[in-house]
Protein backbone atom coordinates (compact mmCIF):
# COMPACT_ATOMS: atom_id res chain seq x y z
CA UNK A 1 0.00 0.00 0.00
CA UNK A 2 1.37 3.39 -0.94
CA UNK A 3 1.90 5.79 1.94
CA UNK A 4 -0.65 8.59 1.86
CA UNK A 5 0.48 12.19 2.16
CA UNK A 6 -1.29 15.42 2.97
CA UNK A 7 -1.63 18.42 0.66
CA UNK A 8 1.73 19.89 -0.41
CA UNK A 9 3.64 17.52 1.89
CA UNK A 10 5.52 15.90 -1.02
CA UNK A 11 5.81 16.34 -4.78
CA UNK A 12 6.58 14.30 -7.88
CA UNK A 13 8.06 15.94 -10.98
CA UNK A 14 8.53 14.24 -14.36
CA UNK A 15 10.48 15.70 -17.31
CA UNK A 16 10.50 14.25 -20.84
CA UNK A 17 13.29 14.76 -23.38
CA UNK A 18 13.88 13.67 -26.95
CA UNK A 19 17.07 12.07 -28.25
CA UNK A 20 18.41 13.51 -31.49
CA UNK A 21 21.25 12.70 -33.84
CA UNK A 22 23.82 15.52 -33.64
CA UNK A 23 24.81 15.29 -37.29
CA UNK A 24 21.33 15.10 -38.86
CA UNK A 25 19.29 16.72 -36.06
CA UNK A 26 16.68 13.97 -36.58
CA UNK A 27 15.04 12.24 -33.63
CA UNK A 28 16.91 9.08 -32.64
CA UNK A 29 14.85 6.10 -31.37
CA UNK A 30 17.75 4.95 -29.21
CA UNK A 31 16.43 5.20 -25.65
CA UNK A 32 16.94 1.43 -25.38
CA UNK A 33 20.64 1.94 -26.21
CA UNK A 34 20.89 4.67 -23.55
CA UNK A 35 19.24 2.54 -20.84
CA UNK A 36 21.41 -0.45 -21.80
CA UNK A 37 24.60 1.64 -21.61
CA UNK A 38 23.66 2.88 -18.16
CA UNK A 39 22.44 -0.45 -16.75
CA UNK A 40 24.67 -2.97 -18.55
CA UNK A 41 21.56 -4.73 -19.90
CA UNK A 42 18.23 -3.47 -21.22
CA UNK A 43 15.77 -2.29 -18.61
CA UNK A 44 12.85 0.10 -18.85
CA UNK A 45 13.49 1.76 -15.46
CA UNK A 46 16.71 3.00 -13.90
CA UNK A 47 17.06 4.11 -10.30
CA UNK A 48 19.77 6.78 -10.26
CA UNK A 49 19.60 8.13 -6.72
CA UNK A 50 17.26 11.11 -6.44
CA UNK A 51 16.19 10.76 -10.07
CA UNK A 52 14.87 7.77 -12.01
CA UNK A 53 14.95 7.24 -15.79
CA UNK A 54 12.39 5.39 -17.90
CA UNK A 55 11.23 4.84 -21.45
CA UNK A 56 8.09 6.31 -23.01
CA UNK A 57 5.65 5.32 -25.77
CA UNK A 58 8.09 6.22 -28.55
CA UNK A 59 11.68 5.07 -28.88
CA UNK A 60 13.23 8.55 -28.93
CA UNK A 61 11.75 9.95 -25.67
CA UNK A 62 13.25 9.40 -22.21
CA UNK A 63 11.56 10.43 -18.99
CA UNK A 64 13.45 11.66 -15.93
CA UNK A 65 11.46 11.80 -12.69
CA UNK A 66 11.86 12.24 -8.98
CA UNK A 67 12.58 8.80 -7.55
CA UNK A 68 9.41 8.63 -5.47
CA UNK A 69 7.71 11.52 -3.63
CA UNK A 70 10.05 14.27 -2.41
CA UNK A 71 9.34 16.96 0.21
CA UNK A 72 11.94 19.30 -1.30
CA UNK A 73 11.71 21.09 -4.66
CA UNK A 74 14.58 23.56 -4.45
CA UNK A 75 17.40 21.05 -5.04
CA UNK A 76 15.69 19.32 -7.96
CA UNK A 77 16.93 21.59 -10.74
CA UNK A 78 20.51 20.56 -9.91
CA UNK A 79 19.56 16.89 -9.48
CA UNK A 80 17.86 16.76 -12.89
CA UNK A 81 20.73 18.69 -14.47
CA UNK A 82 23.30 16.22 -13.12
CA UNK A 83 21.37 13.40 -14.78
CA UNK A 84 21.14 15.34 -18.06
CA UNK A 85 24.92 15.77 -18.10
CA UNK A 86 25.35 12.05 -17.44
CA UNK A 87 22.87 11.10 -20.19
CA UNK A 88 24.49 13.44 -22.70
CA UNK A 89 27.90 11.98 -21.96
CA UNK A 90 26.53 8.42 -22.48
CA UNK A 91 24.87 9.55 -25.73
CA UNK A 92 27.93 11.39 -26.99
CA UNK A 93 29.71 8.18 -28.04
CA UNK A 94 26.67 7.36 -30.21
CA UNK A 95 26.65 10.83 -31.80
CA UNK A 96 23.42 11.69 -30.01
CA UNK A 97 22.20 14.29 -27.51
CA UNK A 98 19.11 15.39 -25.62
CA UNK A 99 16.92 18.16 -27.04
CA UNK A 100 14.52 20.17 -24.86
CA UNK A 101 11.15 21.87 -25.62
CA UNK A 102 7.74 20.25 -26.10
CA UNK A 103 8.16 19.35 -29.77
CA UNK A 104 10.87 18.75 -32.34
CA UNK A 105 10.61 21.60 -34.88
CA UNK A 106 11.54 19.52 -37.96
CA UNK A 107 10.33 15.99 -37.18
CA UNK A 108 8.12 14.20 -39.70
CA UNK A 109 6.12 11.89 -37.42
CA UNK A 110 4.96 9.65 -40.28
CA UNK A 111 8.51 8.65 -41.22
CA UNK A 112 10.45 9.26 -38.00
CA UNK A 113 8.27 7.54 -35.38
CA UNK A 114 9.27 4.24 -33.83
CA UNK A 115 7.26 2.89 -30.91
CA UNK A 116 9.04 1.43 -27.86
CA UNK A 117 9.58 -2.22 -28.77
CA UNK A 118 10.39 -3.78 -25.40
CA UNK A 119 8.66 -4.21 -22.02
CA UNK A 120 5.07 -3.02 -21.83
CA UNK A 121 5.01 -2.91 -25.62
CA UNK A 122 1.69 -4.80 -25.82
CA UNK A 123 0.02 -1.76 -24.21
CA UNK A 124 1.71 0.58 -26.68
CA UNK A 125 0.76 -1.66 -29.60
CA UNK A 126 -2.88 -1.59 -28.52
CA UNK A 127 -2.78 2.21 -28.23
CA UNK A 128 -1.28 2.32 -31.70
CA UNK A 129 -4.03 0.10 -33.11
CA UNK A 130 -6.75 2.28 -31.62
CA UNK A 131 -5.25 5.73 -32.16
CA UNK A 132 -2.44 5.38 -34.72
CA UNK A 133 0.33 6.90 -32.60
CA UNK A 134 2.29 8.32 -35.52
CA UNK A 135 0.92 11.86 -35.41
CA UNK A 136 2.60 14.85 -33.76
CA UNK A 137 0.23 14.57 -30.80
CA UNK A 138 1.61 11.14 -29.94
CA UNK A 139 5.18 10.98 -31.10
CA UNK A 140 6.35 14.59 -30.96
CA UNK A 141 5.39 15.71 -27.47
CA UNK A 142 7.49 16.30 -24.38
CA UNK A 143 5.92 17.61 -21.21
CA UNK A 144 6.50 18.23 -17.53
CA UNK A 145 4.15 16.49 -15.11
CA UNK A 146 3.49 17.79 -11.59
CA UNK A 147 2.16 15.23 -9.08
CA UNK A 148 0.48 16.59 -5.96
CA UNK A 149 -0.84 14.38 -3.11
CA UNK A 150 -4.17 14.40 -1.30
CA UNK A 151 -4.98 12.40 1.85
CA UNK A 152 -8.74 11.91 1.60
CA UNK A 153 -11.88 13.16 -0.13
CA UNK A 154 -11.79 16.45 1.74
CA UNK A 155 -8.29 17.23 0.51
CA UNK A 156 -9.07 15.90 -2.98
CA UNK A 157 -12.01 18.29 -3.22
CA UNK A 158 -9.87 21.36 -2.41
CA UNK A 159 -6.96 20.33 -4.63
CA UNK A 160 -9.07 19.33 -7.64
CA UNK A 161 -11.13 22.53 -7.42
CA UNK A 162 -7.98 24.69 -7.33
CA UNK A 163 -6.23 22.82 -10.14
CA UNK A 164 -9.29 22.97 -12.43
CA UNK A 165 -9.54 26.77 -12.28
CA UNK A 166 -5.83 27.33 -12.89
CA UNK A 167 -5.43 24.85 -15.78
CA UNK A 168 -6.60 27.30 -18.50
CA UNK A 169 -3.76 29.69 -17.63
CA UNK A 170 -0.90 27.18 -17.78
CA UNK A 171 -0.07 27.49 -21.52
CA UNK A 172 0.37 31.24 -21.00
CA UNK A 173 3.25 30.47 -18.64
CA UNK A 174 5.00 27.58 -20.30
CA UNK A 175 4.11 27.18 -24.01
CA UNK A 176 7.21 25.93 -25.85
CA UNK A 177 5.92 24.31 -29.05
CA UNK A 178 5.38 27.01 -31.70
CA UNK A 179 7.07 25.25 -34.66
CA UNK A 180 6.27 21.95 -36.36
CA UNK A 181 7.75 20.61 -39.60
CA UNK A 182 9.66 23.84 -40.10
CA UNK A 183 6.60 26.08 -39.92
CA UNK A 184 5.22 28.53 -37.38
CA UNK A 185 1.96 26.73 -36.54
CA UNK A 186 0.22 29.90 -35.33
CA UNK A 187 -0.13 28.32 -31.89
CA UNK A 188 2.19 29.11 -28.99
CA UNK A 189 1.31 25.70 -27.54
CA UNK A 190 0.90 23.36 -30.51
CA UNK A 191 1.37 20.36 -28.21
CA UNK A 192 -1.88 21.24 -26.47
CA UNK A 193 -3.66 22.00 -29.73
CA UNK A 194 -2.98 18.35 -30.67
CA UNK A 195 -3.71 17.17 -27.12
CA UNK A 196 -7.36 18.28 -27.47
CA UNK A 197 -8.15 15.89 -30.33
CA UNK A 198 -5.43 13.28 -29.98
CA UNK A 199 -7.85 10.61 -28.80
CA UNK A 200 -10.88 11.65 -30.82
CA UNK A 201 -11.59 7.97 -31.55
CA UNK A 202 -12.65 7.66 -27.89
CA UNK A 203 -13.62 11.20 -26.80
CA UNK A 204 -14.38 10.04 -23.24
CA UNK A 205 -10.62 9.76 -22.58
CA UNK A 206 -9.66 13.42 -22.92
CA UNK A 207 -13.07 15.03 -22.55
CA UNK A 208 -12.66 18.80 -22.81
CA UNK A 209 -9.12 18.59 -21.33
CA UNK A 210 -10.41 20.53 -18.29
CA UNK A 211 -11.79 17.83 -15.94
CA UNK A 212 -15.44 17.62 -14.93
CA UNK A 213 -16.74 18.97 -11.62
CA UNK A 214 -15.97 15.80 -9.64
CA UNK A 215 -14.93 16.42 -6.04
CA UNK A 216 -15.04 13.00 -4.35
CA UNK A 217 -13.55 9.64 -5.32
CA UNK A 218 -17.01 8.15 -5.92
CA UNK A 219 -18.03 11.15 -7.98
CA UNK A 220 -14.85 10.91 -10.04
CA UNK A 221 -15.36 7.20 -10.78
CA UNK A 222 -18.98 7.78 -11.82
CA UNK A 223 -18.33 10.90 -13.91
CA UNK A 224 -14.95 10.13 -15.48
CA UNK A 225 -13.68 6.56 -15.06
CA UNK A 226 -16.90 4.61 -15.75
CA UNK A 227 -17.59 6.27 -19.15
CA UNK A 228 -13.92 5.68 -20.12
CA UNK A 229 -14.09 1.98 -19.15
CA UNK A 230 -17.32 1.54 -21.06
CA UNK A 231 -15.98 3.28 -24.18
CA UNK A 232 -12.68 1.35 -24.27
CA UNK A 233 -14.17 -2.11 -23.63
CA UNK A 234 -14.96 -3.01 -27.27
CA UNK A 235 -11.38 -2.06 -28.29
CA UNK A 236 -9.58 -3.60 -25.29
CA UNK A 237 -11.08 -7.08 -25.27
CA UNK A 238 -8.33 -8.53 -23.06
CA UNK A 239 -8.71 -5.76 -20.47
CA UNK A 240 -5.03 -4.76 -20.44
CA UNK A 241 -5.52 -0.98 -20.22
CA UNK A 242 -5.91 0.68 -16.81
CA UNK A 243 -8.49 3.48 -16.42
CA UNK A 244 -5.90 5.56 -14.52
CA UNK A 245 -3.72 5.66 -17.63
CA UNK A 246 -6.60 6.00 -20.07
CA UNK A 247 -7.79 9.20 -18.44
CA UNK A 248 -6.07 11.88 -20.52
CA UNK A 249 -7.48 15.08 -19.12
CA UNK A 250 -5.16 18.01 -18.42
CA UNK A 251 -5.11 16.95 -14.77
CA UNK A 252 -5.82 13.36 -13.79
CA UNK A 253 -6.70 11.86 -10.43
CA UNK A 254 -4.48 8.91 -9.53
CA UNK A 255 -6.41 7.21 -6.74
CA UNK A 256 -3.91 4.33 -6.94
CA UNK A 257 -1.38 6.69 -5.36
CA UNK A 258 -3.61 9.44 -3.95
CA UNK A 259 -2.29 12.17 -6.19
CA UNK A 260 -3.43 14.49 -8.96
CA UNK A 261 -1.10 14.77 -11.93
CA UNK A 262 -1.05 18.05 -13.89
CA UNK A 263 -0.15 17.35 -17.52
CA UNK A 264 -0.52 20.66 -19.36
CA UNK A 265 2.99 21.98 -18.79
CA UNK A 266 5.21 22.09 -21.90
CA UNK A 267 8.79 21.20 -21.03
CA UNK A 268 11.22 24.13 -21.13
CA UNK A 269 14.85 24.61 -22.18
CA UNK A 270 16.41 23.51 -18.88
CA UNK A 271 15.46 22.14 -15.44
CA UNK A 272 16.01 25.56 -13.88
CA UNK A 273 13.06 26.87 -15.92
CA UNK A 274 10.97 23.72 -15.45
CA UNK A 275 11.27 23.77 -11.66
CA UNK A 276 10.65 27.51 -11.45
CA UNK A 277 7.38 27.02 -13.38
CA UNK A 278 6.36 24.05 -11.21
CA UNK A 279 7.02 26.04 -8.05
CA UNK A 280 5.07 29.09 -9.23
CA UNK A 281 2.10 26.85 -10.13
CA UNK A 282 2.30 25.02 -6.79
CA UNK A 283 2.54 28.21 -4.72
CA UNK A 284 -0.46 29.65 -6.62
CA UNK A 285 -2.43 26.46 -5.93
CA UNK A 286 -1.63 26.83 -2.24
CA UNK A 287 -3.27 30.27 -2.26
CA UNK A 288 -6.41 28.79 -3.79
CA UNK A 289 -6.49 25.71 -1.55
CA UNK A 290 -5.99 27.88 1.54
CA UNK A 291 -8.89 30.12 0.41
CA UNK A 292 -6.63 33.19 0.26
CA UNK A 293 -8.20 34.04 -3.11
CA UNK A 294 -11.72 32.74 -3.85
CA UNK A 295 -13.73 30.53 -1.47
CA UNK A 296 -13.98 26.83 -2.33
CA UNK A 297 -17.66 27.09 -3.32
CA UNK A 298 -16.76 29.71 -5.92
CA UNK A 299 -13.92 27.58 -7.32
CA UNK A 300 -16.15 24.50 -7.55
CA UNK A 301 -18.92 26.11 -9.54
CA UNK A 302 -16.87 26.52 -12.74
CA UNK A 303 -17.96 24.09 -15.44
CA UNK A 304 -15.50 22.42 -17.80
CA UNK A 305 -17.17 24.24 -20.72
CA UNK A 306 -16.66 27.70 -19.19
CA UNK A 307 -13.06 26.93 -18.27
CA UNK A 308 -12.37 25.45 -21.71
CA UNK A 309 -13.63 28.68 -23.32
CA UNK A 310 -10.81 30.52 -21.51
CA UNK A 311 -8.21 27.78 -22.06
CA UNK A 312 -8.69 27.31 -25.80
CA UNK A 313 -7.56 30.77 -27.04
CA UNK A 314 -4.61 30.70 -24.60
CA UNK A 315 -3.28 27.61 -26.43
CA UNK A 316 -3.06 29.83 -29.49
CA UNK A 317 -2.06 33.23 -28.11
CA UNK A 318 -0.22 32.21 -24.96
CA UNK A 319 0.63 34.97 -22.52
CA UNK A 320 -0.74 37.70 -24.81
CA UNK A 321 -4.37 36.55 -24.64
CA UNK A 322 -6.60 39.05 -22.87
CA UNK A 323 -8.97 37.40 -20.39
CA UNK A 324 -12.19 39.39 -20.28
CA UNK A 325 -14.36 37.05 -18.17
CA UNK A 326 -14.60 39.16 -14.99
CA UNK A 327 -16.25 36.38 -12.98
CA UNK A 328 -13.24 34.20 -13.71
CA UNK A 329 -10.75 36.95 -12.86
CA UNK A 330 -12.51 37.54 -9.54
CA UNK A 331 -11.45 34.03 -8.51
CA UNK A 332 -7.97 35.57 -8.24
CA UNK A 333 -9.02 38.95 -6.79
CA UNK A 334 -8.63 40.70 -10.15
CA UNK A 335 -11.34 43.17 -11.13
CA UNK A 336 -10.73 44.04 -14.77
CA UNK A 337 -9.77 42.39 -18.05
CA UNK A 338 -6.06 41.66 -18.34
CA UNK A 339 -3.60 39.46 -20.23
CA UNK A 340 -2.58 36.01 -19.08
CA UNK A 341 0.89 37.45 -18.52
CA UNK A 342 -0.60 40.03 -16.14
CA UNK A 343 -2.40 37.26 -14.24
CA UNK A 344 0.85 35.33 -13.75
CA UNK A 345 2.63 38.53 -12.69
CA UNK A 346 -0.14 38.97 -10.12
CA UNK A 347 0.35 35.38 -8.86
CA UNK A 348 4.10 35.93 -8.70
CA UNK A 349 3.68 39.07 -6.58
CA UNK A 350 1.43 37.15 -4.19
CA UNK A 351 3.75 34.13 -3.91
CA UNK A 352 7.25 35.58 -4.35
CA UNK A 353 7.97 35.66 -0.59
CA UNK A 354 7.30 31.90 -0.43
CA UNK A 355 9.57 31.09 -3.39
CA UNK A 356 13.28 30.48 -2.98
CA UNK A 357 15.31 33.30 -4.57
CA UNK A 358 17.15 30.77 -6.77
CA UNK A 359 13.98 30.60 -8.94
CA UNK A 360 13.46 34.35 -9.44
CA UNK A 361 15.62 34.69 -12.55
CA UNK A 362 13.81 31.93 -14.49
CA UNK A 363 10.33 33.15 -13.49
CA UNK A 364 11.15 36.79 -14.23
CA UNK A 365 12.62 35.92 -17.64
CA UNK A 366 9.30 34.27 -18.58
CA UNK A 367 7.19 37.10 -17.17
CA UNK A 368 9.32 39.85 -18.74
CA UNK A 369 10.45 38.29 -22.05
CA UNK A 370 7.55 35.93 -22.70
CA UNK A 371 6.98 32.20 -22.79
CA UNK A 372 9.71 30.04 -24.30
CA UNK A 373 7.51 29.79 -27.44
CA UNK A 374 7.60 33.59 -27.77
CA UNK A 375 11.38 33.69 -27.22
CA UNK A 376 11.93 30.90 -29.78
CA UNK A 377 9.93 32.81 -32.40
CA UNK A 378 11.89 35.99 -31.64
CA UNK A 379 15.17 34.11 -32.07
CA UNK A 380 13.94 32.54 -35.35
CA UNK A 381 13.09 36.05 -36.60
CA UNK A 382 10.86 34.78 -39.47
CA UNK A 383 13.67 32.70 -40.99
CA UNK A 384 12.19 29.18 -41.10
CA UNK A 385 15.02 27.60 -43.06
CA UNK A 386 16.16 24.26 -41.62
CA UNK A 387 19.58 25.76 -41.01
CA UNK A 388 18.25 28.62 -38.90
CA UNK A 389 15.84 26.41 -36.97
CA UNK A 390 18.70 24.00 -36.19
CA UNK A 391 20.86 26.93 -35.05
CA UNK A 392 18.24 28.19 -32.59
CA UNK A 393 17.37 24.73 -31.27
CA UNK A 394 21.08 23.91 -30.89
CA UNK A 395 21.24 26.92 -28.57
CA UNK A 396 18.33 25.40 -26.61
CA UNK A 397 20.20 22.07 -26.42
CA UNK A 398 23.15 24.01 -25.02
CA UNK A 399 20.83 25.66 -22.44
CA UNK A 400 19.84 22.14 -21.37
CA UNK A 401 23.45 21.01 -21.06
CA UNK A 402 24.41 24.06 -18.97
CA UNK A 403 21.05 24.51 -17.14
CA UNK A 404 20.79 28.07 -18.41
CA UNK A 405 17.61 30.07 -19.03
CA UNK A 406 17.16 31.02 -22.73
CA UNK A 407 17.10 34.76 -23.21
CA UNK A 408 16.70 36.69 -26.47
Amino acid sequence: MNKKYHLFEVYGIELEYMLINKATFKVAPKVDTLLTKKNGSLTSDIDNGLIAWSNELVGHVVELKTNGPTPQLNHLSEAFHKNIIEINSLLDTEGLQLLPTASHPLMNPLTDTQLWKHSYSEVYELYNRIFDCKGHGWSNVQSTHINLPFFDDKEFEKLHAAIRVILPLIPGLCASSPILEGQNTGFKDTRLEYYKTNQKEIPEMTGLVIPERAFTKLDYYTTIFEPIKKAIKPKDINGILDHHFLNSRGAIARFDRNAIEIRLVDIQECPQSDLAICILIIETLKLLVNKQLAPLSMQKQWTKEDLFAIFNPIIKEGEHYKVSNIDYLQLFKLEEACTVNDIWKHFYQLTKASIDASHYHAIETILNQGTLATRILQAIAHDYSDTNIKTVYSQLAQCLQTNTVFSV
